[in-house]
């Protein structure tokens, strides 16, 4: 893959746009100038243009993402665009494609911008919108939160088959909002936890659904993220020297959890595993050694912890010892405070883990610089692990 990332751009995620009095056109408004003005390019520059976004239709009524980049930034006008779902990989889905644009030859600079709108309703509408990702009529019938209730679901799965220790779930939290203190973007920054916060206490981290606690869960997030990408001829003309998108996975399974859980093998989802061998090889990666960051899927602690083994960073079963030893900083694993920290507006945030990966490489990362990082990972997943997207990039 001889694509360049030039430069991009996240909004801040802890704010609240529907009590701004603003929406999905200015987020699109924000995000995309600033990206530009990262990137060194203009917007009369861009060829195509690329929107991930899981559910706007059902939070604000609005379709036709690709219009509504246009009329945020009018330079835009007449530039082909193509808005993408893939539940909470939509963005990467939607960076695929623009890098499948630029191999074809077909254009030489490519707009990516994911965005998601949710805090405009309550919680519980949230939460019920959200679960149009699961499988309608076959999943979480019933539950109060249909995300919360599958990746349960998750956990009790991988409990049976290796044993599950909630505290690590736990650590695997306090991590996540550790990191996030130090992201001047993240959800989470100004967010402060009692003693036991992260444990079993009922008051402190109350049962949402099934085994999982409220720490356990990522929160409904505003944002948008956007970042430009580049031909090698283009990059050239620039001057080089930028981020490489060296290799990708990408996998897609049944959209039932229970029909993915029937699988055999030595992985608990082993599409998941087959996405992320299938990008070290293309990158040329020998392993999780050889990655200094890593952008992971953390939704839930779960996910994280089931993402982590998937990885190789632990052998299957063995996540948790992982966290428990430190493994977390060591591996370089979410800088920034991830999903459950930084925040997680579902179409943004694969593009929002390509960004951020491309910052790191270069050295650019500010407070979540990892020291000398220049081989990155981003693994963004959707559903209940049914869309897996990685990619490695390169400085």
């Amino acid at each position: 893959m001889t694509v360049f990332v030039l430069g991009g751009a996240q909004t801040d995620f802890a704010r609240n746009y529907a009590k701004e009095g603003r929406g999905i056109l200015e987020l699109f408004g924000e995000v995309v100038p600033t990206a530009l003005a990262d990137a060194g390019v203009s917007a009369e520059d861009v060829e195509v243009a690329h929107v991930g976004n899981l559910a706007a239709e059902l939070f604000t009524g609005q379709a036709q993402l690709g219009g509504l980049l246009v009329a945020a930034v009018p330079e835009l006008d007449g530039v082909p665009s193509t808005r993408h779902e893939a539940a909470c990989a939509s963005g990467s889905t939607a960076v695929l494609a623009a890098c499948a644009d630029l191999e074809a030859g077909r254009y030489d600079l490519a707009l990516v911008a994911g965005v998601e709108l949710m805090r405009n309703v309550d919680g519980q509408r949230a939460a019920e919108h959200l679960g149009s990702a699961a499988w309608a009529g076959h999943e979480a019938v019933g539950a109060k939160f249909p995300w919360p209730a599958i990746f349960a679901d998750v956990a009790s799965a991988y409990d049976e088959r290796y044993g599950l220790d909630p505290g690590h779930l736990g650590q695997f939290a306090a991590h996540a909002f550790d990191r996030a203190a130090r992201n001047p973007l993240a959800q989470a920054r100004d967010w402060r936890f009692p003693e036991g916060a992260f444990g079993a206490d009922d008051e402190l981290n109350p049962l949402i659904e099934g085994r999982l606690r409220k720490q356990d869960c990522g929160r409904i997030t505003d944002g948008a993220a956007a970042v430009l990408l580049a031909s090698p001829a283009f990059a050239e003309r620039l001057g080089g020297g930028f981020p490489r998108i060296a290799g990708f996975g990408h996998r897609t399974s049944h959209i039932g959890l229970t029909e993915k859980l029937a699988a055999d093998g030595e992985y608990l989802f082993p599409h998941l595993r087959g996405a992320v061998v299938d990008a070290y090889s293309r990158a040329g990666v020998a392993g999780p050694d050889a990655l200094d960051v890593v952008e992971l899927h953390d939704c839930f602690t779960i996910t994280g912890l089931v993402a982590l083994e998937h990885l190789g960073a632990a052998p299957p079963g063995d996540g948790g010892r992982f966290i428990a030893e430190g493994g977390l900083d060591a591996a370089g694993i979410n800088p920034g405070g991830g999903l459950l920290g930084l925040g997680h507006p579902v179409g943004a945030t694969g593009v929002r883990m390509l960004h951020d990966v491309a910052r790191q490489v270069t050295g650019t990362a500010g407070e979540t610089q990892v020291d000398g990082a220049r081989t990155a990972l981003t693994l963004n997943i959707g559903g209940s692990f049914t869309t897996v997207v990685t990619m490695v990039v390169t400085a």
